[in-house]
């Protein structure tokens, strides 16, 4: 029953993948926006909505290691593996404008979300932080990018867009597929690790948080393939902005949760050198290699293995 489960939130996945970037796309075109900032924005944070309900739920549920594992797994799955095989896939360009600014909002969220597990817990006060840090985040990358496309600075494709409500339309339906894809898989997923007997946080950074960066795995790899590098990295960058102001800010607001203490002493450092890692390979060259993607997947490889020696 548990592999039905997997095999058809797969299914869905792709199949979501597919239609929102389509619907993502011609969103862009119709109002003049880079697919860059598409991508930070509605790809990016509608591919996030798996880890959205997976964190809410676990911190309702009281398991702090599910509600915060999630978060910080996906943000190393998001750079380490997506990332890492996109740019294996195809070598991905990056708009020096946009990430300039992107850059900077990354790595504060990052170090903000270390600082606060610190403390031993994401309270309503923090939460409240990161949810305003996110809509001023919002409103500069709007507004930044409007004016750099009427100043005619951004490659904005020229096609004639398609209708907005279609495009629309293909957006939000591959939205839902992703959700519900996300949703069986994950259940699938616990099911069997569960039966494994795991710890829930061993289970909160690896299974849930690659079963819910499932969705912005496809579209990444999907987008790549289809030769949208843009949309494929802004969905990384703004998938992890959005996982730790969003998706962290939320379910801290609505239900403070506990850092555990495994993740405060080893796996927020992996989100923090992958994050910086991030930086480092689009600023040098403007540009993510293909040797750049085999080396953050072999990091994958080797945090995931350490998890699963430790366990």
């Amino acid at each position: 029953m548990y592999w039905l489960l997997i095999a058809a939130g797969l299914v869905l996945l792709t199949l979501g993948a597919e239609a929102l970037i389509r619907g993502a796309t011609s969103i862009a075109r119709r109002l003049g926006l880079s697919e860059l900032l598409i991508g930070v924005t509605l790809v990016g944070f509608g591919t996030s909505s798996p880890e959205l309900v997976s964190s809410l739920g676990a911190a309702f549920a009281g398991s702090p290691g599910v509600a915060v594992g999630n978060v910080v797994g996906s943000n190393v799955a998001n750079i380490l593996l997506i990332l890492g095989l996109a740019a294996l896939l195809a070598p991905i360009p990056v708009g020096a404008e946009g990430f300039r600014r992107d850059a900077p909002v990354l790595a504060l969220a990052t170090l903000a979300a270390i600082g606060v597990s610190m403390t031993g817990e994401y309270g309503r006060v923090a939460g409240a932080v990161f949810l305003i840090g996110l809509a001023a985040y919002l409103a500069l990358a709007y507004v930044t990018e409007k004016r750099a496309a009427e100043a005619h600075l951004l490659d904005v494709p020229h096609e004639e867009p398609r209708p907005l409500a279609p495009s629309l339309a293909f957006a939000i339906g591959g939205l839902v597929l992703l959700v519900i894809g996300a949703k069986m898989l994950v259940t699938g997923a616990i099911g069997i690790a569960t039966a494994l007997h795991v710890s829930e946080t061993l289970i909160g950074l690896t299974v849930v948080a690659v079963g819910t960066s499932l969705p912005e795995l496809v579209t990444s790899v999907v987008a790549s393939l289809r030769g949208k590098s843009d949309l494929a990295f802004g969905n990384v960058v703004g998938s992890n902005i959005y996982n730790i102001l969003g998706i962290l800010g939320a379910t801290a607001l609505i239900h403070p949760v506990a850092a555990p203490l495994a993740i405060v002493r080893f796996d927020n450092w992996i989100m923090l050198a992958a994050t910086a890692a991030l930086i480092l390979f689009a600023l040098t060259r403007n540009r993510v290699e293909r040797w750049e993607g085999a080396l953050l997947v072999a990091g994958y490889i080797a945090y995931i293995a350490f998890l699963a020696l430790t366990a």
